[in-house]
């Protein structure tokens, strides 16, 4: 009788090698110690987040000619006067007055 073998398990994680000008390297290093993350988190953070960007970047949204319509005439839409508009339009700007 043959007994099953057990699968090799996959490697938590897969290595990427990188060849990279010294000076970029250092940048990156002091990016990483003062965010407090080792270089690879700090590498792996940041190219996560530009994949992540560049992906969403392309997508594509598909919806009903009349909700789009609907959509952008409430874009368009002038705000409607409420009382949290008009206290806003009063209140003082954060910067100094020229």
């Amino acid at each position: 009788m043959k007994t099953a073998t057990p699968a090799a398990k996959p490697s938590p994680r897969e290595t990427l090698n990188l060849r990279i000008p010294a000076a970029e390297r250092s940048l990156i290093d002091r990016a990483a110690l003062s965010s407090g993350k080792t270089r690879t988190d700090f590498i792996l953070s940041a190219a996560r987040r530009a994949a992540e960007e560049a992906l969403l970047d392309r997508a594509l949204l598909m919806v009903e000619p009349a909700k789009y319509a609907r959509f952008l005439a409430l874009l368009e839409a002038k705000p409607k006067p409420n009382a949290r508009l008009r206290r806003t339009m009063k209140a003082a700007p954060p910067w100094p007055e020229a």
